[in-house]
């Protein structure tokens, strides 16, 4: 049944395909094509060009081409459109065997409202007549923006508090104020509609660990809320949607070349053509990327690359079939928090340890060979980093069966090998005394401390603490269909359609202490008891294994959906949508014995004496059922064809996330899905000099799961309630040679219904607290100036207001600014570019314990700031 499952699109794919007219192979000599340039003639990828009399459309290359093929002779009206520029409109006529070349000429405008959006929606429509909150980005504006890694591209989205300071990989975003342990918890990223893995927070694997940014992406579609809950899973916060490059009658490329200051050497590549003209396509591309990182390690800290392509059949009547695949194997260094102090509510960074540029994970313990109990060794290889291997194939297929009902179906089957090791610290930073007292409950004078690679003593000033480097390996795979009819009933569009996923992820932890001098590239730490002759260390490993951990995952979804779009009159629509999951998450857990055995083989060392071990013990195996609705309502009146508003009611869910799944295994009861209730209400505007999009917002949350790691292995395992109202407000104004964009988000998320016990005995209660990590208000201002009509100079301001670390409210983490700059220059098909971040090193903290102190005497805390300042260096070449 399992195999019969997962060929299930396959066989969709074939049938349709059987069932294919005979003139399905019938075409027209006829072909219109040509460029879409901008008002200084600047080719502009991205732009939507569609011939109203067909209803056929398309989006514009990475060279602003574009290609009709198969027209019929006689007259139609081409219209271009894109985000920044109006619309453009032209009559233009064909005759028989005639190939007809058009280029079109787009006028700057602040933001366009006709650009036409297919994410979170039945059916493509334009922004001013869609009821959703929803950022758009083209492969152009991309490029200007300059992301070092998918989360830093996804900061500039309104609502979205996204953490970016743990390099390219790993890193959080929290959708309109919803607190959650970290990854992407609430929110969906898709690749071409489809998830790039149906769980974005398994722990250690967020989802961007599996996406990267390259020259093969065509445009980003970002929803907040709205109907995201109808169109994804576990996904109440939103949908990001990064869409591919397809290929074009003429063959095209595009070659880029970047470096920088911290030693990158990178080269993207996409090409793209057509193997049989006016019919078969494709597009491929990828790139290859290391660099030392903009924190010293010491060693390579990303290293690898990508490929990933398509190939698509075109049939009559925008009907094609496409098939796709990626292959990624890319290693990432993840930065985590680092040791800073306060100087009278000022961060700064500790002596001989630099804030911008500093880490733990250092070369000089990036190899560790631990014994285990029962024998036989662990190995694991800091310089492996986060290190995934994915390999995924799909297809996807469009057939238009009458002038009413359109069939789709697309399928993607994906396997992730995760290799995963990264330095956490735990415990400390200490002064030797406090080490000695609270640690290993002796005086500190008893104890001596030497390097483990020369034996030399260590400084008595120098603050000491716990690296743990933590491996983590998974073994995961997802098979994914969605399939759909939609039918054109007009006045109503009526999308229904069914997603089944099947999705399994196997995990085994090894954690271990190092102990380690608090600097700039670390060094390994022995420790030895003088009066008893007992060692603490062994090798630099002060714990070995403290913690070991078994666990499997899986997910099976059976879900049905249906969606409608109700145009009551040309001002008027109205949205209507409804899910229902049948899903079923089961898998097993060990039952690990903590700090319980004891290797035996270390003579007088307490290294080997608290061992964790799953070996020998049974498992506990769990089972949880899905039955769920989500549900939408919306309105959009249209006033005219520059501004529009709307009115949205939302319901929809976040099932449990994997630790929950595995703190609670024993008994399932207390675990209960996360209830999201959203009201939103917006409004749009645009003129040729000024948009605007604005949304105000109130999300109801029940049953919000806190699932942290902490320090000693155990989860927070506690649950709350959240409320939250805010505003978002996305504007872009253009006048002459100046352009700026302006988002900013104000909210206010408190924790409702969040009071008990804490293991210890003692209670708490944080109802009306802040949500942690949440700030209440940021914002980012980007005013960019031609400075020539080939010459382009921007500056990036970021502002973050002051959050919290725990719910408790009491370690606050400073707000704080990142300000970026850069030109580019564009000579012909060439374009050169610098780019910089954070040009004034500025600390600003996303997470940590800024109230945490080592001792009466020392103020030295943990937190994880944003990178350094960094530049980089890029050349493309069209051809």
């Amino acid at each position: 049944m399992k195999k019969l499952h997962q060929y299930l699109g396959t066989l969709l794919l074939m049938f349709c395909l059987f069932f294919l007219p005979n003139n399905g192979f019938a075409q027209n000599t006829n072909t219109i094509s040509g460029k879409v340039l901008d008002d200084s003639g600047v080719t502009v990828p991205g732009a939507n060009v569609s011939l109203k009399e067909t209803g056929k459309s398309t989006i514009t290359d990475e060279n602003g081409g574009y290609s009709f093929s198969n027209i019929e002779a006689g007259t139609y009206t081409i219209i271009a459109t894109n985000v920044g520029y109006k619309t453009f409109e032209k009559k233009i006529a064909i005759k028989e065997g005639e190939s007809l070349e058009v280029n079109l000429l787009l006028e700057g405008e602040s933001q366009s409202l006709k650009e036409v959006v297919v994410t979170g929606s039945s059916a493509p429509r334009s922004k001013l007549e869609s009821s959703v909150a929803i950022t758009t980005m083209g492969a152009k504006a991309i490029e200007d923006r300059a992301p070092s890694s998918t989360a830093a591209l996804l900061q500039t989205i309104p609502g979205f508090v996204v953490e970016a300071s743990g390099g390219e990989i790993g890193n959080n975003l929290f959708a309109r104020g919803i607190p959650s342990a970290g990854a992407y918890e609430y929110v969906q990223i898709q690749e071409d509609g489809l998830a790039v893995f149906e769980d974005g927070a398994l722990q250690f694997a967020n989802a961007d660990t599996f996406y990267r940014l390259d020259e093969t992406v065509s445009k980003m579609e970002a929803v907040r809320g709205g109907s995201a809950s109808i169109f994804a899973n576990n996904a109440p916060g939103g949908i990001i949607n990064f869409i591919s490059k397809t290929g074009q009658n003429e063959f095209m490329g595009r070659a880029k070349f970047t470096t920088s200051d911290y030693g990158m050497f990178r080269t993207d590549l996409n090409l793209s053509g057509a193997l049989i003209k006016d019919k078969l396509f494709f597009n491929v591309g990828g790139f290859y990327r290391a660099d030392n990182g903009v924190r010293n390690t010491g060693f390579t800290a990303n290293k690898g690359g990508q490929i990933k392509g398509n190939i698509t059949y075109k049939f009559d009547d925008d009907d094609y079939l496409r098939v796709n695949f990626k292959h990624l194997d890319d290693r990432n260094t993840f930065y985590l928090p680092i040791p800073l102090k306060s100087n009278n509510g000022k961060i700064e960074g500790i002596p001989g340890f630099n804030p911008n540029y500093g880490t733990l994970t250092s070369v000089n313990f990036s190899h560790l060979n631990v014994p285990q109990y029962g024998g036989g060794t662990f190995s694991a290889d800091l310089e492996d980093g986060s290190h995934p291997v994915i390999n995924s194939i799909g297809a996807e297929f469009k057939k238009k069966i009458s002038e009413k009902v359109t069939f789709k179906n697309a399928f993607k089957n994906t396997n992730i090998d995760l290799n995963y090791n990264a330095i956490f610290p735990n415990g400390g930073p200490w002064t030797q005394d406090a080490y000695a007292t609270s640690v290993q409950n002796t005086t500190a004078s008893n104890l001596t401390y030497s390097y483990v690679d020369n034996g030399q003593k260590l400084d008595p000033n120098a603050l000491i603490m716990r690296a743990d480097l933590w491996h983590i390996d998974k073994k995961m795979n997802n098979f994914a269909n969605n399939f759909s009819f939609n039918f054109d009933l007009d006045p109503v569009k009526l999308t229904a359609g069914y997603y089944y996923s099947n999705w399994k992820s196997n995990q085994y932890w090894n954690w271990n202490s190092y102990l380690v001098n608090v600097s700039d590239n670390p060094r390994l730490l022995n420790v030895k008891d003088n009066t008893t002759g007992v060692d603490h260390t062994w090798n630099g490993v002060e714990r070995i294994t403290w913690l070991e951990r078994d666990a499997q995952t899986k997910g099976v979804l059976n879900d049905v959906y249906a969606d409608a779009e109700i145009k009551a009159t040309d001002n008027l629509t109205f949205n209507a949508g409804l899910r229902y999951n049948k899903d079923k998450y089961s898998g097993y857990r060990d039952n690990a014995r903590f700090f319980s055995e004891n290797l035996g083989i270390l003579d007088n060392n307490t290294a080997d004496d608290a061992v964790t071990t799953v070996k020998g013990n049974p498992y506990t195996y769990w089972r949880y059922d899905v039955s769920e609705w989500s549900y939408t309502g919306a309105a959009n009146y249209k006033f005219n064809d520059n501004m529009a508003t709307y009115a949205r009611y939302s319901h929809g869910f976040r099932s449990p996330i994997e630790e929950s799944f595995y703190d609670n295994a024993a008994n399932l009861s207390k675990l209960e899905n996360t209830e999201v209730n959203q009201i939103e209400l917006g409004y749009k505007y645009s003129n040729s000099f000024f948009n605007v999009n604005a949304n105000l917002f109130h999300m109801g949350l029940k049953n919000v799961a806190f699932t942290d790691i902490l320090s000693d292995g155990s989860s927070e395992n506690k649950f709350a309630d959240v409320n939250n109202i805010g505003l978002e407000v996305e504007t872009n104004a253009r006048y002459e040679i100046v352009k700026l964009n302006f988002t900013f988000t104000v909210q206010k998320p408190e924790y409702d219904n969040f009071t008990g016990t804490n293991a210890d005995g003692s209670t708490f209660d944080f109802n009306g607290n802040t949500a942690r990590r949440i700030p209440k208000f940021f914002c980012n201002l980007r005013p960019e100036v031609d400075i020539t009509k080939d010459l382009t100079a921007y500056v990036q301001f970021s502002y973050f207001d002051k959050k919290f670390t725990n719910q408790d409210n009491k370690q606050v983490l400073p707000a704080y600014k990142e300000v970026g700059a850069g030109l580019n220059y564009t000579y012909n098909n060439l374009r050169f570019a610098v780019d910089a971040s954070n040009l004034f090193n500025e600390i600003g903290l996303t997470e940590g314990d800024p109230r945490q102190t080592t001792s009466a005497a020392s103020d030295v805390f943990m937190a994880r700031p944003i990178l350094g300042r960094a530049f980089r260096f890029s050349v493309a070449i069209n051809f």
